[in-house]
């Protein structure tokens, strides 16, 4: 019985010194901070054309493993979970100016994502935490009137909540998902009238917190971010 066909893919020249160069960094042959050989060097290496080196090239820097600096060597950059979140940002823009219906997903996912991380926050909390949260709340009551500085603070306390997890990867996702909010609020809707309920709302999030009570914790977040759904619309709406 004849064995099935299996064609051999011709990949781009481009593909193939990607391939090489990600493997120098993956096996630490390349680590963080060092400069990349030269353009020259890697076409001698690999035997192939400048395209193709620098088609490689933006490939490993558009995954965050390398930066590339005009007149200078591209280096190795250290991955960090913020360094690999922040690579989908771009992509999660476009994807939410073009779609209401992404933006409503993205409000529902915050809700999933915060009920765990303030329960989670309000087990591990020290008295630290809980006095750099009070003091970010004094930060956004004394922000009243003006609404960039407010939100600011806003972003700021549910970040901090995120940090208190311990966990990287929770912060990272924590400070790009309200980034990608934070564009989308109206004008008319703003805080306007709504400061002084926020305020009140963090308040009892913290409270919960520091009471190390997750439920209580965890149904004060539900309340808070489910009130706050209507404060971002999109373009289109």
């Amino acid at each position: 019985m004849a064995k099935p066909l299996e064609p051999i893919i011709r990949r781009k020249l481009s593909e193939e010194v990607f391939d090489r160069l990600k493997a120098m960094i993956v096996s630490g042959e390349l680590v963080p901070g060092d400069a990349m050989p030269a353009e020259r060097e890697l076409m001698a290496r690999f035997g192939v054309g400048r395209p193709a080196v620098r088609e490689a090239m933006q490939s490993l820097a558009g995954m965050g493993l390398i930066a590339i600096n005009h007149g200078e060597r591209a280096r190795v950059l250290a991955l960090t979970p913020e360094s690999v979140v922040q690579q989908v940002n771009r992509a999660a823009e476009i994807m939410l100016s073009t779609s209401p219906e992404a933006l409503d997903h993205l409000k529902e996912a915050r809700i999933l994502f915060e009920r765990g991380v303030v329960r989670q926050a309000a087990e591990r909390a020290t008295p630290a935490d809980v006095d750099a949260l009070r003091t970010l709340l004094d930060l956004q009551r004394a922000a009243l009137g003006t609404p960039e500085n407010f939100v600011a603070a806003d972003m700021r306390f549910h970040n901090r909540i995120a940090a208190i997890c311990g966990n990287p990867i929770l912060s990272a996702v924590s400070q790009s998902m309200l980034g990608w909010l934070k564009q989308y609020h109206t004008e008319l809707l703003l805080w306007s009238g709504k400061e002084n309920v926020t305020l009140a709302e963090h308040a009892e999030i913290l409270e919960a917190i520091a009471a190390g009570k997750p439920e209580a914790a965890e149904a004060a977040m539900v309340l808070h971010l489910e009130r706050a759904r209507g404060l971002y619309v999109h373009q289109t709406a």
